[in-house]
């Protein structure tokens, strides 16, 4: 198999362990880089059916010595890892800057070095800002209207540049709003059906905000797919094009959890109004046309799947404080 060998950095993730397990059970040989720590602490891997399969190695993503000894070996390489809390990153700008743009640059730098055959950069929907038309396309101007947002842009840009100045074999896979079991409750799915599971109030920002949501499994998919299929130097968005307001959202889980829970709108979870991207609704037809990608699972069947795996874990989830 040709590039038989991956690196996915942020592999213990919500996002990255989903991958993780994916490639392994299509055969490849993958590599789980994620942050060190004293424990040896593997997260969403820990108890995988695959862990014995997988190779792991902790060190820093923002560290170049971590990055480079990481690489040595590998014939591709998924970069998820990233700060991605959008509150966040009003309060700690320098972390995204450290953490989102000199990690890419440690993973570029280090390919460059390596001649690594393909390295495929995670971007986000959140580069776009507010829709300028809808839906949006790959060619939509870019507009950082928070500090995450303005770090992914650059991390996209300098692999833009690699790409162009070295001919880095690099590609960018810009997802909208992935889902599913195992996502931190900073997210505002997992939010709701938390808080519908264990309370009667669910607390929500911006209620008529429009998002685009994409079940975690055929994102993994949209992966395999670009890797296999998509040129290099290449952007391309993953969604399904179909959005979805917050306050809809949340009727669509109060019915799947059974759940009388009423809504309470709280300032503390809205961003500042300059910030909020008001719509995001992916233009999905490049990867349609590009790929063999056909995602596999509406918003009901996710959210519903999402829903079970929450059940099994909802006692031991603090929904009482909001964690930013």
């Amino acid at each position: 198999m040709k590039n038989n060998k991956i690196l996915i950095t942020g592999a213990t993730g919500f996002i990255g362990s989903h991958l993780a397990e994916f490639l392994t059970e299509k055969g490849f040989n993958v590599v789980a880089f994620d942050r060190y720590n004293i424990n040896n602490d593997y997260g969403w891997l820990n108890k995988s059916k695959y862990k014995s399969d997988i190779e792991f190695i902790l060190g820093d993503i923002r560290d170049y010595d971590s990055v480079i000894n990481a690489m040595q070996g590998v014939d591709a390489v998924m970069h998820l890892a990233a700060l991605c809390g959008i509150p966040y990153s009003y309060v700690s700008p320098m972390a995204y800057l450290r953490t989102n743009i000199e990690g890419t640059m440690n993973i570029l730098n280090a390919g460059k070095t390596l001649n690594t055959q393909e390295i495929i950069i995670t971007s986000t929907s959140e580069t776009y800002g507010s829709a300028q038309y809808i839906p949006i396309n790959e060619k939509h101007p870019l507009v950082g209207q928070s500090p995450y947002s303005a770090s992914k842009i650059s991390a996209d840009q300098l692999a833009i540049s690699y790409f162009r100045s070295f001919n880095l074999p690099i590609k960018i896979i810009r997802p909208f709003n992935a889902y599913g079991p195992r996502q931190s409750l900073r997210a505002v799915i997992p939010t709701i059906i938390s808080q519908c599971l264990n309370s009667n109030v669910v607390k929500l920002g911006n209620l008529h905000t429009k998002r685009d949501f994409t079940y975690v499994l055929d994102l993994c998919s949209a992966f395999l797919e670009i890797k296999q299929n998509s040129e290099f130097g290449e952007i391309t968005n993953v969604g399904m094009n179909q959005d979805i307001t917050i306050d809809n959202l949340f009727n669509k889980i109060i019915k799947i959890t059974n759940s009388k829970a009423s809504i309470e709108t709280e300032l503390l979870r809205s961003r500042p109004t300059s910030s909020e991207v008001d719509v995001l609704l992916c233009d999905n037809s490049k990867i349609l046309k590009t790929t063999n990608w056909k995602p596999q699972y509406n918003i009901d069947e996710g959210l519903n799947i999402t829903v079970d795996w929450f059940k099994k874990y909802s006692k031991e989830i603090d929904i009482n404080h909001y964690h930013i």
